[in-house]
């Protein structure tokens, strides 16, 4: 899926707007960004699929602290219970969850997207196809 930024904002009117073009000027493609705001600070989601170091430069440019992680998209039931299994595994097997977001929910299926620090082992844990697998699908 790309990589996810989890990047805190000071809550005032324009302020993701100025970042979102900000990032439109280097080139970064956001395919989905969520944005939630508590007392002074905002934080943004924003999954891009490309262009990694660009978007690290206009967040350092710009001042604003961020984590980075890469992101793995895995569906699941869509059950109470079942997002916190699927982080029991994570933890279990040593990956940090980052952050993550419902992307779409049909016949009781939930496609999550989870940033991690670990992709690989993720992908693993998760059942899901190595990195490789999908570059050569791709192809």
């Amino acid at each position: 899926m790309g990589h996810q930024f989890v990047v805190q904002l000071p809550n005032r009117p324009g302020e993701l707007s100025r970042l979102a073009k900000a990032l439109c000027a280097r080139g970064v493609n956001i395919v989905q960004i969520l944005q939630t705001t508590a007392g002074d600070l905002t934080c943004a989601q924003i999954y891009t699929d490309c262009c990694d170091d660009d978007t690290t430069d206009v967040l350092r440019g710009m001042g604003y602290p961020f984590v980075a992680g890469s992101s793995v998209k895995v569906e699941i039931e869509d059950t109470p219970c079942a997002f916190g299994e699927v982080s029991d595994v994570l933890t279990h097997a040593g990956v940090a969850l980052k952050g993550c977001c419902v992307i779409d929910r049909t016949n009781g299926r939930a496609t999550w997207a989870l940033s991690v620090d670990k992709e690989a082992k993720a992908r693993e844990v998760l059942g899901l196809p190595a990195v490789d697998d999908l570059a050569g699908a791709a192809s």
